[in-house]
């Protein structure tokens, strides 16, 4: 080979690797005010972003659980905005309501209210998890125990797909006719005919599940790490589990163009951009 090649293959693999090197920057950090934050999501019609306060115990019916709202620098803007619930996790938005996961139950509050005005009950469950919204309306929700899914359609909370061959799943992500669904895979399920195609391996657990504004994959591992999926490739964009920050259940902020991390028993939510 000669070395006229050899400078064009090393720029080809160079320019590729550089193509794969996102990383985090740290735009803004809450501070430690909330209490158990496990979920974050940006109301874009309202300019806040809702957080979801297990408030130490996630899985007990204790119902000392509650909804924060911060404001997109970061800031408080109302520390107990909703209450009521026990362990509220995973959040969607729909038709100006905030629908959350809450152990075994799916909570409707009325966002102009600020109140919950209804509650689903899911039978035999006790792990409800993430929250996702199909173009159509459809509310779906993870139970991460029994590898259920379950999904509010016309006002009916039912069961949607038994997907225990998935393992112990957790982040939902509706992209166009798949929900993509998160475990120690990442799985994408069609919504017509409910058929699971594994979609990329050795995901090490995916809690949050987002989009980038390129269309790319997010997802996070609760122990601490932030993953980049781009083509088939996983880049580490962050690992903080040495340091005991945990990483629930992320979201992307589309139109502030960030990526929003719940830390946790760290208490905080911290904003980074990609870069």
């Amino acid at each position: 080979m000669n070395t006229k090649k050899s400078l064009i293959i090393i720029l080809l693999l160079a320019i590729a690797v550089a193509g794969y090197s996102q990383k985090l920057v740290k735009i803004w950090d809450s501070g430690p005010v909330l209490k158990t934050p496990e979920s974050t999501l940006y109301d874009a019609n309202r300019g806040v972003i809702y957080v979801s306060n297990v408030n130490e115990k996630p899985w007990e019916k204790d119902h000392n659980g509650y909804i924060s709202v911060l404001k997109p620098d970061g800031t408080m803007k109302t520390a107990e905005w909703v209450d009521g619930m026990s362990g509220p996790k995973g959040m969607g938005i729909l038709d100006g309501k905030l629908y959350v996961a809450d152990i075994d139950g799916l909570v409707e509050i009325d966002i102009t209210k600020g109140a919950i005005v209804k509650r689903y009950p899911a039978e035999g469950v006790s792990s409800l998890n993430d929250v996702d919204v199909g173009d159509d309306g459809v509310v779906f929700v993870s139970d991460s125990n029994t590898g259920k899914i379950f999904a509010l359609k016309d006002g009916k909370f039912s069961l949607w797909l038994d997907g225990k061959e998935m393992g112990g799943i957790n982040g939902l992500f509706v992209d166009g006719d798949k929900l993509y669904v998160g475990s120690n895979s990442l799985y994408a399920v069609d919504l017509k005919t409910k058929k699971i195609l594994e979609y990329q391996p050795d995901c090490g657990g995916i809690d949050g599940l987002a989009k980038d504004n390129d269309g790319n994959f997010v997802f996070s591992n609760w122990p601490g790490r932030i993953f980049y999926l781009n083509g088939g490739q996983k880049t580490k964009m962050l690992d903080t589990e040495k340091q005991k920050i945990n990483s629930a259940d992320i979201s992307f902020a589309k139109p502030l163009n960030l990526l929003l991390v719940p830390t946790f028993f760290d208490n905080r939510v911290i904003a980074y951009q990609i870069k």
